[in-house]
């Protein structure tokens, strides 16, 4: 799980380059404000620390886990969620307010872990034809294994074989599937976040219902 101090120190250091640990860990320190979300928008706008520390620890668990059913690997997730809230510290001037926040960062996430996804391919297609023509025996594709927060523990083996299922997918519904079934968002939510209709995302739901279906059944011949 993320921590939410790490997350903010690495980001500030990242971003200024000036900031001194001890002055991070002194804002880390002080005591959280409730805010609005207009006036906590207006104050990551004006560069308040310690509304963006209200931020990342308000949303670091919505930002991780929508990464982690995306990539399906820990570390992955890790670095996706570093890299959102990043952008939100560097994009929020261009934040109009039109949605809610946590759409916004749903949509971040659901880009930049999709973004990991393709440069990852990129990249084992490239090993792949190394592999062609050599020598070694092994395997060409492994998904790691991975504990996501949203299953339980005794369905963890379960669970690993849905994941495996999700991850071949279509972009679109493995998305809609992750936002709806692990996010627990309404379709009317996974609507806004990926800017399509309701009822396109209920024919990319049984699109997606209809192929891991297909998929886990094939596995079980």
């Amino acid at each position: 799980m993320l921590n939410p101090a790490i997350v903010i120190t690495k980001t500030l250091l990242y971003l200024s380059g000036k900031i001194s640990i001890c002055f991070c860990k002194l804002v880390l320190q002080l005591t959280g404000i409730l805010l609005n979300e207009q006036e906590l928008i207006q104050l990551l706008r004006e560069g308040n620390e310690q509304a963006f520390k209200t931020l990342v620890e308000s949303n670091q668990d919505l930002v991780y886990n929508t990464a982690l059913g995306i990539v399906q690997n820990a570390e992955d997730a890790e670095d996706v969620a570093q890299d959102v809230f990043i952008k939100v510290y560097r994009s929020v001037q261009s934040f109009k307010g039109e949605s809610k926040i946590s759409t916004w960062l749903y949509r971040i996430t659901v880009s930049t872990a999709l973004d990991l996804l393709r440069s990852k391919k990129s990249k084992k297609r490239f090993g792949f034809l190394q592999r062609l023509f050599s020598d070694g025996n092994e395997p060409l594709h492994e998904i790691p294994d991975f504990y996501h927060p949203g299953v339980a523990l005794d369905q963890k083996e379960n669970a690993a074989r849905l994941f495996k299922a999700i991850d071949r997918l279509p972009e679109n519904q493995k998305v809609a599937f992750t936002l709806n079934k692990l996010e627990d968002l309404s379709y009317q939510e996974v609507g806004e976040v990926m800017r399509i209709s309701v009822p396109a995302v209920e024919s990319l739901m049984h699109r997606a219902k209809q192929n891991l279906k297909k998929i886990l059944e094939k596995e079980n011949e």
